[in-house]
């Protein structure tokens, strides 16, 4: 148990890690590409985070994942609004 713990905590702090990253990058180019990964990257983080602190019981345990469904969504939606601008002409 002491191991998955201590997993959680390394990829919150990765998912972290890489939604200041991306931060980073929308600060500089105000891109709305870079903005939905680092809040995608965000949720990760909040949801390991919980998950590692959290006594999960098997009725609990689909929350979890209906929220890592809504980051993948998030990530999903941020290359589809960056392809479709660029196939109307739109910024690159």
């Amino acid at each position: 148990m002491m191991a998955n713990t201590l997993m959680l905590g390394a990829v919150a702090m990765a998912s972290l890690l890489a939604a200041l990253f991306f931060l980073r990058f929308w600060t500089r180019t105000r891109d709305r590409f870079f903005l939905l990964f680092a809040i995608a990257f965000g949720v990760d983080a909040v949801s390991r985070t919980a998950l590692g602190l959290a006594t999960i019981s098997e009725e609990h345990e689909p929350v979890f994942y209906l929220v890592r469904l809504c980051m993948f969504a998030i990530i999903l939606i941020a290359i589809i609004d960056k392809n479709w601008k660029n196939r109307r002409g739109g910024a690159k």
